[in-house]
């Protein structure tokens, strides 16, 4: 009462400088610092200061109004006191001042160099004292606002100990609607009452609703804290640490890590649709915590789009010379394959975009298909990747997993090209024709669209869900036999026959390559072991039986070994490898091949076949016995060979006439034909010529000329149908040392791809018909006619006559 009392008797002007204040609503009795920025503001001050350091202090409505109007101001406001001021060094000043009475703005008296107003005291009307309902009032006011303190409202100590103490009802209302942190218009609607009991009554209502604010926010905030995980509180403690490094200055490590991905992106190159999709991941990204499952997901998502190769490519080297150096350089023979690289690479030189071709080389195991991708690779300066699919049965191989999945990753294709770290590599698929397919799907089919050239340019990974281009890709597959590949697939591959190599050519690969790479390999030189010529012709005849030169190496390979530990153990300084030496580095001869026949024989015919190993010569035997007409067959026979022997009879039962054979030989005599190596499965449809004239000989007792082999396969109408793997099976005969090969007339076109050096030791006989191959394999054509057999003379019957009994007739 004594503060109100001085504060009644104070001398206050009537005109006084106005200093609009923002944010805050400032009440009598009030002390705080304001700080003083605009010129209108400043000059008040400044004002205030040389007079009576009094100053009057109302709140703008707008807080953004720079030079706010005066219906722009409250008209209510309050009379402070000046306590001190400081000047700041940015211009500003600060000022320290203290409530004193409540005023009301009548008029405007001047606007420059700062608001000039005539302003009406108010007046405060005493509160009755000793009331019950002032008692109570004051009361419950100190008890809200101690339960709000004890809530967690933030109020200084001292104004608690001030509130305890105080029992005037208007100076309470002020000095808790000044620290409770009011709303301004909350605040301006508290100080325009002047009933101080209404305005503690207010002040009541406001409190009540605080504590319900802070009671509601306490409920929420422990159901969250029962809710939060260590990840939800992980996610808020790296919040505020980020806040407090942004605030020191520090870099956040986070923000630099997601400012180098956005980088990487943007340098990756690529499409337009592809980096608007890795921007709107990387979006998701910035926005989830790190701890979070798909974070790590949406990460490893990000790293292959920026390190798969969207437009990176290396030059192409389109000198054809130096191509075919390379060429030459790294392969011996391959006539075929290397021409149809030089084409390729003509081509490209002379129409800058063009498809990558889909070459497909197929040959038995060991003739250089995988190595002669890496010699195209390197005559091209591309880059080379190869990837197996020898037992490969998931399709998710080919095209990736869906990202949906736990460990998801691109398929072997777009791994592939991460790996050579270009868009258009030499992209080997090895072992195509071992694909399998299950309950998983068929990657076969999956590869249909890799290996098409109008499809591939834009394959999708289930990944990396976006198109890619693999058209500037040259994809080779190899494999051993074209039968299991599916006829689609096939379709869309350039097939390219690599056969096997013939003696003369592995001798040439075998100084030229394979030797030197075993002598380096094994740690010795060519000064201290020497293969002579016979000593490989040996190693090739009588230790390897392949089309490839896995084994020959490898054969080799032991030689030098061998070599290399006598020479470490000093027993010798040079070590000559010669044919008769052979033996005692491999030991006695695994294979023996199969000898040319002694002399002609009946019903044994020299038949040639092709493995997957190589062609081989296969002897084929028939005999005839008395019998009812019983047809055997010996030699673990396959369906198609039994049913050649049945085609080759029956063709010979239609032509008895013409063969010279008796018409019922079929139910006098049994047949037995037997092909020798009966452990070893047989299989194919090129035996029939051969079963033929081993079933004509041995029915007619016609020699087979020792000389002669042949292959093909014949109709009921005895014409001649072509086969395949000529080249194989001639280069079989040449190393049995026949001189004549009977072949399909049809097949004469296939003697191009047979070595002339081999053609000039054979003489090929082509053959439309069955006669046509009896009249050179049989020593006589046409058979002679059988000799008649002599005729008994007819058994002369003799009857014997019986005598008549001479007993006694009786009676009966």
């Amino acid at each position: 009462m004594e503060n109100r009392q001085e504060t009644e008797e104070l001398n206050i002007p009537d005109v006084l400088p106005l200093l609009p204040v923002r944010d805050v609503v400032v009440y009598p009795y009030m002390i705080l610092p304001l700080f003083v920025g605009r010129e209108i503001s400043i000059a008040a001050v400044d004002h205030a200061l040389s007079k009576d350091r009094m100053i009057f202090l109302a709140t703008q409505r707008d807080v953004g109004d720079e030079d706010p109007a005066p219906e722009a101001i409250y008209e209510v406001g309050t009379v402070a006191m000046i306590m001190r001021m400081l000047k700041l060094p940015d211009g500003r000043v600060k000022i320290l001042v203290q409530g004193l009475t409540k005023a009301r703005i009548t008029e405007y008296l001047a606007d420059k160099p700062f608001y000039s107003v005539r302003i009406d005291r108010i007046l405060e009307p005493a509160a009755p004292e000793n009331t019950l309902e002032a008692e109570a009032l004051i009361r419950t006011v100190k008890e809200e606002l101690a339960k709000i303190v004890a809530l967690g409202k933030a109020v200084s100590p001292e104004v608690m100990v001030i509130v305890e103490n105080m029992q005037e009802p208007g100076a309470l209302a002020d000095l808790v609607a000044s620290n409770i942190g009011l709303k301004v218009e909350e605040a301006q609607g508290l100080l325009e009452v002047v009933d101080p009991l209404e305005r503690l009554k207010r002040v009541n209502d406001l409190l009540n609703k605080e504590s319900e604010l802070l009671n509601m926010q306490a409920r929420i905030q422990s159901a969250a804290k029962e809710e939060m995980g260590k990840s939800q509180r992980e996610y808020y403690l790296r919040e505020q640490l980020r806040a407090i490094q942004q605030e020191l200055g520090e870099s956040d490590a986070r923000s630099e890590e997601m400012a180098e991905l956005r980088k990487s992106i943007e340098s990756a190159k690529m499409p337009q649709n592809v980096e608007k999709e890795a921007l709107k991941q990387l979006g998701r990204l910035e926005q989830m915590h790190p701890d979070a499952a798909e974070a790590g997901m949406l990460r490893t998502f990000l790293d292959w789009m920026v390190d798969i190769p969207w437009g990176k490519a290396t030059k192409d080297s389109l000198e054809i010379n130096r191509a075919s150096e390379i060429l030459n350089e790294d392969h011996y023979f391959l006539e075929k394959v290397k021409e149809r690289i030089l084409e390729f690479l003509a081509v490209r030189k002379l129409k800058k975009k063009m498809k990558g071709p889909i070459l497909c080389f197929v040959g038995p195991p060991g003739v250089g298909k995988t190595s002669l991708g890496k010699s195209i690779a390197r005559a091209m300066g591309r880059k080379f990747v190869r990837i197996s699919l020898g037992g490969v049965r998931d399709e998710a191989e080919i095209r990736g997993h869906r990202r949906t999945y736990v460990g998801a990753l691109p398929g072997r294709i777009i791994q592939g090209l991460k790996q050579a770290g270009s868009n258009n590599p030499v992209f080997m698929l090895d072992e195509l024709d071992k694909l399998g397919s299950d309950f998983r799907g068929d990657p076969s089919s999956a590869l249909l669209e890799v290996l098409d050239p109008e499809q591939n340019n834009s394959f999708s990974d289930h990944y990396i869900n976006l198109p890619f281009n693999l058209s500037n890709v040259m994809f080779i597959a190899t494999a051993n036999q074209m039968d299991t590949i599916p006829g689609p697939l096939r379709d869309r591959m350039e097939v390219i026959n690599l056969a096997g190599y013939t003696e003369e050519e592995k001798l040439g690969i075998a100084k030229r390559y394979l030797v030197p790479r075993q002598v380096k390999e094994n740690g010795i030189t060519e000064e201290i072991v020497v293969f002579s010529e016979e000593a490989l012709r040996a190693i090739i005849a009588k230790y390897t039986r392949e089309a490839g030169l896995r084994n020959l190496e490898r054969e080799i390979g032991s030689v030098c070994r061998k070599v290399a530990r006598k020479y470490a153990e000093g027993r010798g300084e040079k070590f000559v490898i010669t044919a008769g030496t052979v033996a005692k580095y491999l030991g006695p001869p695994k294979f023996l091949r199969e000898e040319e026949m002694d002399k002609n024989e009946v019903g044994v015919v020299t038949g040639l076949a092709w493995t997957p190993v190589g062609g081989e010569v296969l002897f084929v035997e028939a005999t005839v016995m008395k019998g009812k007409g019983a047809l055997t067959l010996t030699g673990q026979l396959g369906d198609v060979m039994k049913e050649s022997v049945q085609a080759a009879l029956s063709y010979i039962r239609s032509r008895t006439g013409e063969l010279n054979i008796h018409e019922d030989f079929n139910s006098s005599i049994d047949i037995h034909v037997h092909v020798p190596a009966g452990a070893i499965p047989k299989d194919g449809p090129s035996a029939g010529v051969t079963m033929a004239t081993a079933l004509v000989s041995a029915l007619t007792k016609i020699p087979v000329r020792k000389e002669v082999a042949m292959t093909g396969e014949i109709t009921l109408r005895g014409k001649v149908l072509p086969i395949g793997g000529l080249k194989e099976k001639i280069l079989a005969a040449a190393r049995l040392g026949v001189t004549t090969v009977i072949i399909p007339v049809q097949n004469k076109k296939d003697l191009e791809d047979v070595p002339k050096t081999i053609l000039k030791k054979l003489k090929i006989v082509t053959a439309s018909t069955i006669d046509d191959v009896l009249a050179v394999a049989l020593e006589k054509y046409p058979p002679p006619a059988p000799k008649p057999e002599k005729a008994e003379p007819p058994k002369t019957k003799v009857r014997t006559r019986v005598p008549v009994s001479s007993t006694v007739r009786g009676k009966a």
